[in-house]
């Protein structure tokens, strides 16, 4: 991605993203490649394979509202 000064101003958030997207961000002034902003090793969104319900269905005979009741568990307990 290429990103003037005012890209970095007034829409860092669509900076942030493609950051987070692993996308290294060239910060151009005039034309020319000024610096580089390179996403840090080991962040950016987790793996889908990573996520507790990717292959769910295969480990259990149980439906999906069971499932996902037990995945929210830790998250409705603090209620």
């Amino acid at each position: 991605m290429k990103a003037s000064i005012i890209d970095l101003r007034y829409r860092m958030k669509n900076v942030l993203e493609a950051l987070s997207r692993r996308e290294e961000v060239l910060v151009m002034q005039r034309g020319k490649v000024r610096g580089r902003l390179i996403p840090e090793e080991g962040s950016g969104s987790i793996a889908a394979a990573s996520h507790p319900f990717f292959g769910s269905r295969k480990k259990t005979k149980k439906s999906v509202e069971q499932v996902m009741q037990e995945l929210r568990k830790t998250r409705n307990r603090a209620i």
